[in-house]
């Protein structure tokens, strides 16, 4: 039997990388998906390609700050396919560094915004879903950032990826009585269209520095990212909740 037969998921930044790869496997392992991000031509084409390869999907295209998104993404899994069984909230973003003396405050707050305060609305509205089938799991893609490691002009980043992960303990409390598991996933550099060792102008010095912090001295591929969060998402973590769950290649414990 696969892992995620007739259980039905919301993932979210689910147009490419970590998200997209989850999707990608969720439905292959047996689950029914409802997609979003901020691109509805990419996520047309990966609902495209679930179909093709016998799974079902439905997108919905928003901005993760949006209340009102959340809510028409909990709902479309009900309506849609019959409830809510996995919540994957994994859209984010890094943001641009900085000193924190410099940072403009309003760059802060959409960054908090974008990483946290969607987190929150992502429980918010999925929560009466999952209690309406008699549990599931809540995970939410937090960051070493902020948990294991500080790296300079990351304040932002950092806060928000942390302040995930005290959601995520308050959340493991709340609702593990009521059938709920909630934990949040730490990848570590994974090798993503959005990483910056992909951007405009880095060097080979840059991909050869973020390798060498891992233990393993590679970067992940989005698909091993997506394998642990399966692990959070199924029954095989039945007794797993208010982790902070690392999946970063010993970048928490490589010290030179």
């Amino acid at each position: 039997m696969r892992a995620l037969e007739n259980k039905v998921a919301i993932i979210t930044g689910a147009s490419s990388g970590i998200g997209r790869a989850a999707a990608v496997l969720f439905a292959r392992e047996g689950a029914r998906l409802v997609v979003t991000a901020r691109r509805q031509s990419e996520l047309d084409t990966l609902v495209v390609e679930i179909a093709a390869a016998g799974g079902e999907a439905v997108a919905l295209a928003g901005d993760i700050r949006d209340e009102a998104l959340a809510g028409r993404l909990a709902e479309t899994a009900v309506q849609r396919f019959g409830g809510l069984d996995i919540g994957f909230n994994n859209a984010g973003v890094v943001g641009d560094p900085g000193p924190t003396a410099d940072y403009p405050t309003q760059a802060w707050r959409d960054l908090l915004d974008i990483n946290l305060t969607s987190a929150f609305l992502g429980a918010k509205y999925q929560i009466p879903a999952l209690l309406g089938r008699g549990g599931g799991s809540l995970i939410f893609t937090s960051s070493f950032v902020g948990y294991t490691a500080g790296l300079a002009g990351m304040a932002a980043y950092a806060a928000s990826k942390a302040g995930q992960i005290g959601l995520v303990k308050a959340l493991a409390a709340e609702l593990g009585g009521s059938g709920i598991r909630v934990n949040a996933l730490l990848p570590g550099g994974t090798d993503t269209a959005a990483s910056f060792t992909n951007a405009p102008g880095a060097t080979p010095e840059v991909l050869a520095f973020v390798e060498g912090i891992h233990a393993l001295k590679r970067m992940a591929r989005p698909e091993e990212i997506a394998r642990a969060a399966l692990f959070l998402a199924s029954d095989q973590s039945s007794f797993v909740t208010g982790t902070a769950f690392l999946a970063d290649g010993g970048v928490s414990i490589q010290r030179g």
